[in-house]
């Protein structure tokens, strides 16, 4: 798909930019990491306490690099690109460590550099060079990535898809308002401001009650439509999908006309430049993946994810080239997978839930194994925030999680205050993912299983030592993840 995205003159300025990013960094070696997911996958907590856990020295025994003691230090520095807002590091580890919260998500895209100093386990490289790798972090809205897609449709194909997936069973009730007001106007009389804004209210009503705990649904483009940042209220964003009208041209000066024309400047001005300035330059990948909302919400809300994570992953430019490609033109050579909130499981269903995230992408990591790219699963949780205990229920002895849930978290017909610490068996995942995806046994397609309920839980409480030192942030596969995204470039 992403080569359908561009134009020749698009992919002579990404060259010419690759080229001259290339030069930069040819005695000064960095390696762009890109972080996304959809919202409340924990993108901005798996970076912080990446960040965190390196600049602490945290506890990473599958981190080879720091596991052989060939770190020397890391620190942060000033990132390279200017227009691109700076990564808040440091606000949102003061709100996970001090206030015990999560911090808020990500509205836009963002940066941060980490600089790593190492020993090279090559002799022969130590001879020649200090080993010296600057991390560059990509953070970005996954939501963006899903209208990546729309630059290879026309506004009709983006319209008849829509109303598609509105009428889905698992969404009918949601956008019931806006196809009825879509059905109520006449898109072929005059074009008028009032109707235009009218008809994108409630197309973005329905798209922001899709994506609500109840239903946890994720395809949902455009993305800006649910984080406009300064572009809200703006023409681009004005706009909506309309009934078929059989093919025909809209007539210039129509409300039909108004929304294309509104749809295609999106694209050129919102998606295209997203994909140009930050897709393309990108040379890792982890895609966050939170597959345990989607499992409380039921089979329809699967399958919407599975839908969600094709499209995502498409959007890449996995594989790997040669020493003169690789000078004009980037690919992402490896990508992580990664499933969060593994510690709101115990360790005995980790397997299934990266058995589910492998199910969920199976299509889109064969499209990428097939470029030669490298592709990884892993269920994980960059901040542990529970821990494993079991209790005894009659003559059943049942495997537990210990944590503090968020205020207003509710299981069982239970409230909690976000105060009171308590154990809780979530369930087990079933043995095959495909019947996570499936419906039956009376259940509707927006119908959770009542054997499964997720809670989530407030950051821990950090660790001190004797000395008042506190320790780094606890996790779950974290190590695992840095060795795969940069440990072939700390060898």
């Amino acid at each position: 798909m992403a080569s359908s995205l561009t134009t020749f003159t698009d992919e002579a300025r990404i060259a010419l930019d690759t080229l001259s990013g290339r030069a930069a960094g040819m005695f000064a070696p960095t390696l762009r990491l890109g972080v996304t997911g959809l919202s409340r996958a924990g993108k901005t907590v798996f970076i912080s306490a990446l960040v965190h856990n390196l600049l602490h020295g945290g506890r990473l025994p599958l981190f080879e690099a720091r596991k052989s003691g060939r770190i020397a230090r890391a620190y942060l520095e000033e990132q390279p690109d200017d227009a691109v807002p700076r990564f808040q590091y440091e606000d949102h580890i003061a709100t996970l460590v001090e206030e015990r919260l999560w911090p808020d998500s990500t509205r836009a895209v963002s940066e941060l550099r980490l600089t790593i100093e190492y020993e090279s386990a090559s002799g022969w490289s130590r001879m020649f060079s200090a080993g010296k790798l600057s991390l560059d972090i990509i953070d970005y809205p996954g939501e963006w990535l899903l209208d990546l897609p729309l630059l290879g449709k026309s506004y009709s194909d983006f319209s008849r898809e829509a109303f598609e997936m509105a009428e889905l069973p698992v969404r009918a009730d949601l956008s019931q308002d806006w196809r009825s007001l879509s059905a109520s106007v006449d898109s072929d009389a005059d074009s008028d401001e009032i109707t235009a804004r009218r008809l994108s209210e409630s197309f973005a009503a329905y798209l922001r009650a899709c994506k609500l705990d109840e239903r946890a649904l994720s395809t949902l483009p455009p993305g800006r439509f649910l984080m406009p940042g300064d572009l809200e209220g703006s023409p681009a964003l004005t706009f909506a999908p309309l009934p078929a009208n059989g093919g025909r041209r809209a007539r210039p000066g129509s409300l039909r006309a108004m929304m294309e024309r509104r749809y295609e400047a999106y694209k050129t001005h919102v998606v295209k430049p997203f994909f140009r300035e930050h897709i393309t330059r990108l040379d890792r990948q982890i895609v966050l993946i939170d597959a345990l909302q989607a499992l409380n919400a039921g089979p329809g809300a699967m399958a919407d994810l599975e839908r969600a994570v094709t499209e995502i992953l498409a959007c890449f430019r996995p594989g790997r080239g040669n020493f003169l490609t690789d000078l004009v033109s980037r690919r992402i050579d490896r990508i992580l997978i990664a499933a969060t909130k593994a510690d709101h499981l115990h360790h005995e269903s980790h397997d299934r839930l990266q058995a589910i995230v492998r199910r969920l992408a199976d299509r889109a990591i064969a499209r990428a194994n097939f470029t030669g790219a490298d592709v990884d699963v892993v269920a994980m949780a960059a901040v542990r925030a529970t821990r494993e205990g079991t209790v005894k229920q009659g003559r059943e002895i049942l495997p537990v999680i210990l944590g503090t849930p968020l205020a207003g978290e509710t299981i069982g017909g239970q409230s909690f205050d976000g105060e009171t610490e308590t154990a809780i068996f979530p369930g087990d995942l079933p043995e095959k993912a495909d019947s996570v995806f499936e419906t039956g046994n009376g259940h509707r397609q927006n119908d959770a299983d009542p054997t499964i309920r997720f809670v989530r839980f407030r950051p821990p409480r950090l660790e001190r030592t004797a000395e008042g030192v506190t320790l780094s942030l606890p996790h779950i596969r974290l190590d695992r993840a840095l060795q795969f995204l940069i440990g072939d470039r700390l060898a």
